[in-house]
């Protein structure tokens, strides 16, 4: 099985049916679901949605439709909430390199799992500890 965490960019671009503009992105995502592996999705990317719709960014259909794929059992999607587990890993995160704390959360969520992280972020791609797909 292969597992993923998904980027709050990946969730965007998944949910509004767009074709992500990375081949091994693309492959990542569907491996996880052809094989029964799960897209791990950080709790702090439903914040960083909703933000987004209040800033009228995105439709607030697209976050219906995330909560209905975490919420669906048949679907690879899964909902990690923000652990303190998750939190101790946030000073792995050099925030020299990635300075936005959502986007920390979601490496760290990455970390804390050891598992790859699909991202389109240049910066979080920069950091030597957290394996990224794009």
């Amino acid at each position: 099985m292969d597992h993923v965490v998904a980027d709050t960019n990946i969730v965007i671009w998944y949910f509004t049916n767009r074709t992500l503009p990375s081949a091994p992105a693309q492959a990542a995502v569907a491996a996880a679901q052809r094989t029964g592996g799960s897209i791990y999705v950080p709790s702090i990317t439903i914040v960083e949605l909703i933000y987004l719709i209040e800033k009228n960014r995105i439709d607030a259909n697209l976050l219906n439709k995330l909560r209905e794929a975490l919420d669906d059992d048949s679907t690879a999607f899964e909902l990690v909430e923000l652990t303190r587990e998750i939190a101790d890993e946030i000073p792995h995160i050099d925030r020299s390199v990635v300075g936005d704390m959502p986007d920390r959360i979601i490496a760290a969520t990455a970390l804390h799992l050891s598992l790859p992280l699909v991202t389109s972020d240049r910066n979080i791609q920069k950091l030597r500890n957290v394996d990224t797909i794009w």
